[in-house]
Order: C-alpha cells, then structure tokens, then sequence
C-alpha cells in the first residue's frame, strides 16, 4: 500500500488505498490500484495524467457512480466531510450527489435532457435537494443562469439552441445550483474551442471563490493546471506516481513521468525539430507490469524498479513521488 499523502490544510476528501477493477469476459482490468489522497477545503487539485490513468474512474468511485457490472470497488475507503461514502446506500448517495458533491462532464451534450428547457434542468436538482416550491426553484434557476453568464430570458430555451460554450456554462450551472463543498470537473473544456475554454475556465474559477468549493478538475492539459489549480496529483497506470504544489511541482518534478509530461510540452524557445517524447506506450491495465508500472519506459530504472511498488517518498515538504530514486536526490527537470 501506498503510503497517505498528507497535506495540512484541513481536508474535506480522503481517499484511502482505493481500488475499482473492471471483470470483463476478457480479463480484469486494474483501473485504480491502491489510491491515496487528499484534497483540502478550498483547494482546487489537478488530477493530470493520459487517458487510461484511472482518473475518470476515480471520480466515478467518489461519486459511487462505477457501472456494476463489470465494475466493482475492491477496497479502500472514501472519507467525505467524515463519513465514508463506500459504506452509504444508494438513496443516501443520491442526496448527497449534487448537494455536497457535484461533478461537471466534459460532453454537455450527455449531461443535458434535449427535450427540456434548461431552467427546468437547474430547477430540477433545486428541488431535489431544498425545500422549496415549484416558483421558486424556477426563480433560483434563473439566478443561476445569470451567474455564469446567461441572460434570464433564455431560460426557457432548449440545450439545442445553446452554443457548446453555453451548454457548458448550463452544466455548471446545474452543478453549483445547490451550493454543494466538492465539485468534480471532468475535462470540463475537451469539446469547447480555445478562446471558450478560457472563458468557462475563468468563469469556473471566479464561481468557485464564490461558492468556497473545492474542486477536482480533472485534465491532461497542464497549462489548465498551471492557471486553476493549487496542489497537482500526475496518474499513472492507475496510480497517482507525484503529488506537489503547483508551484513546486513545475519548477522541480521528480518522478520521470512527470519530468516527461514537461520535456513533451513544445518550448517556443527552443528551436527544435521534433519534441521530446516518452518512449512506449501505456500499460495494458489488464496486464500491468510487476512494481512500478512506469518502469519499462523509464530511463532512471533500476532492476528494484521491476519487482516492487514504490511508496510515495516525501523528498520536500508537501512535495511527494513514488520513485525513491529520484525523490532521493532532486534535480528538477532532465
């Protein structure tokens, strides 16, 4: 097991050695392996690594939203505000599911009902969750869309007649109409175009000093890290392999996917033909390397590497990598 990422401010989430596999006619696959974190009240946490990694599948198990079958979460806890999630039943998830936690999809277009007018959709959760009568909850939703920047008269529209820009600000909306502590944005801005991804970006940071959430956003793009987020976790194979303050993380990565994430960002700089790249490919999760997943691609391995996990090594305050190699002796980027 992995050892806990502490971090000291107070924390409104902790994960505990999760694991969720997928048991498919195929095989298994290792989704999330033996996962711990934290995320501190207020804090906004990068979860960055490729497709595959496990991050969407570790926000689906924090939401109690693995689709089983073929997923099940084998172990682990998942503290919330002090409870454990793993251990409620499903109609104490469900108010707790956009009351206190909250997660935005990276397609709007599956999040929303097409034959409903999106007033009526934010409406919805109000109900749901507070007691209020039908006006009301309507009036609420009307707020709500002016909030993230939509006129009240195009309440009564349908999701069709909004831009992809605006069909994300009506799923924040959605998200943040009950005021819930976590919100969990799942690559909020793959299907939005550059100039409207900055703008739901700044409108999701500005809504989230608003409502003094905290937030998971979930992304492989690290120049959205750089911009919203206040403490990083890179995933690996299913497994987060460094976790830092943004800060510290982009002027001293330690663990050598990391340091590959950054030498694979182009430098306008540097004038180069060809970008670095990290060799391989990602694992198979259903048939994972023994010990570190990363050592078959990694230029630092030392024969220890293959045979057993490494736990996460605390080389500078706050700052945590699960390579003792280079967590031992830091030296930034190479």
């Amino acid at each position: 097991m992995d050892k806990a990422i502490e971090i000291k401010s107070e924390s409104i989430l902790e994960i505990q050695d999760l694991t969720i596999q997928y048991i498919t006619e195929e095989g298994t696959v290792h989704a999330v392996g033996g996962l711990n974190l934290r995320v501190g009240r207020g804090e906004t946490l990068g979860f960055v690594g490729e497709t595959g990694a496990g991050k969407t599948t570790t926000a689906l198990g924090i939401m109690r939203l693995i689709p089983s079958p073929p997923g099940v979460i084998k172990s682990g806890r998942v503290i919330f505000d002090g409870q454990n999630l793993l251990d409620k039943g499903e109609s104490e998830m469900r108010a707790i599911r956009g009351a206190k936690i909250a997660m935005i999809f990276q397609d709007p277009m599956t999040s929303l009902n097409p034959v409903m007018t999106v007033d009526r959709q934010i409406a919805e959760m109000i109900k749901l969750h507070k007691n209020v009568s039908e006006t009301e909850s309507l009036k609420l939703a009307g707020d709500m869309l002016e909030l993230v920047g939509i006129r009240r008269e195009r309440m009564h529209d349908y999701p069709h007649q909004f831009s992809g820009g605006m069909k994300q600000r009506v799923v924040i909306a959605i998200a943040l109409a009950c005021d819930p502590a976590l919100l969990i944005a799942d690559e909020p801005t793959t299907a939005l175009d550059v100039t409207i991804q900055a703008q739901v970006l700044e409108l999701m940071k500005n809504l989230k000093k608003h409502f003094g959430s905290s937030m998971i956003l979930i992304t492989h793009d690290l120049g959205i890290v750089a911009d919203i987020c206040d403490k990083v976790a890179i995933m690996y194979a299913g497994r987060v392999v460094e976790y830092a303050d943004k800060r510290a993380l982009f002027t001293k990565p330690m663990h050598p996917y990391t340091i590959g994430l950054f030498n694979s960002v182009p430098d306008l700089d540097d004038d180069r033909d060809e970008l670095n790249v990290i060799p391989g490919l990602m694992p198979d999760p259903m048939d994972l390397p023994t010990g570190c997943a990363f050592h078959p691609r990694c230029n630092f391995a030392l024969p220890e590497c293959s045979a057993n996990y490494p736990s996460m090594v605390e080389a500078e305050p706050g700052h945590f990598a699960a390579c003792p190699v280079r967590a031992a002796a830091p030296e930034g980027r190479s």
